[in-house]
């Protein structure tokens, strides 16, 4: 393999100290949730990384991003759950830069490099409220209970109750879950209360949901405290739970919640936890009975 001239070395020392300057900015912040964790800084580390001497360059990339995920992990007690919904996007970001860098090598076509500035100016998405792209987002649970519409309504007032997780994706994650819930109820006021244990990952702390409004077939929640661990990845803004009878004596229940997406870019983080946010929904409606 050539060895990079000096000025690859300087244009690598060059873009390098820009990584770090944007990696303390990221920090200092409170924006490590942001795009620049997740695809500005994979784009920098695989330009240096293509511009320093080595073996395989894809293996070097491979490697060199491993490492850093999981340095990511400690530094910020994301644990597992972050470092596995983020890795296949930085592997992406850090092998398509790759790709571009070489291509320029080793046919010296600058134009190839023109998507690299398009993939550092996504990475400043989540770096501001301002540059947010749609962080509030609903998620729609339906379920058909082989209940009356009555049975249904006396599920809801006894209240949610701690239940084994069902959910395939969620337990592989090893996604928390309360250890302790509380509250019944369905007049508007009352409360209902999540809490979740401590771990690896931080505090547990608890969300606090509150009757808001009710009418024949449906209730409605306004969410009145959210300092959940979960909160590191979303938070709650309101849910809705209503109910119609379908034929043979059952009853269609539909949970409806709207969350504030923690984690950026949209493009990748909003889909991915619509599919989340899903499968906690059918957990809830485990908790509530409505099976």
């Amino acid at each position: 393999m050539r060895r990079p001239g000096t000025a690859n070395r300087i244009l690598a020392g060059i873009v390098a100290v820009v990584g770090v300057v944007a990696f303390v900015a990221a920090v200092t912040t409170g924006r490590q949730d942001s795009a620049l964790l997740f695809v500005g800084l994979p784009v920098l580390l695989a330009v240096v990384l293509v511009l320093l001497p080595g073996r395989t360059t894809h293996g070097r990339v491979f490697t060199t991003t491993t490492v850093v995920l999981l340095l990511a992990a400690v530094a910020f007690h994301e644990g597992a759950i972050c470092v596995v919904l983020a890795a296949p996007l930085v592997y992406l970001v850090v092998h398509l830069t790759t790709m571009l860098v070489q291509a320029v090598r080793r046919a010296n076509r600058p134009y190839v490099l023109l998507p690299v500035p398009l993939l550092l100016l996504s990475g400043i998405e989540g770096t501001s409220p301002s540059l947010r792209v749609a962080p509030d987002q609903v998620v729609e649970v339906s379920r058909v209970v082989a209940m009356t519409p009555a049975e249904v309504y006396g599920r809801l007032s006894a209240g949610p109750h701690p239940t084994a997780l069902r959910s395939v994706p969620l337990r592989l994650l090893g996604m928390p879950t309360p250890e302790l819930v509380a509250g019944d109820g369905l007049d508007p006021g009352d409360r209902w209360l999540f809490h979740y244990p401590g771990s690896t990952h931080g505090p547990g702390g608890h969300t606090v949901a509150e009757v808001s409004g009710r009418t024949a077939d449906r209730i409605d929640f306004t969410i009145v405290q959210d300092n959940a661990i979960t909160a590191r990845w979303f938070r709650w803004e309101h849910a809705s739970i209503a109910w119609q009878p379908v034929h043979n004596g059952q009853t269609r229940v539909t949970l409806r919640m709207q969350f504030r997406r923690g984690l950026d870019p949209s493009w990748y983080f909003g889909p991915l936890q619509d599919g989340l946010m899903h499968e906690g929904g059918g957990h809830l409606l485990d908790m509530l009975a409505l099976r």
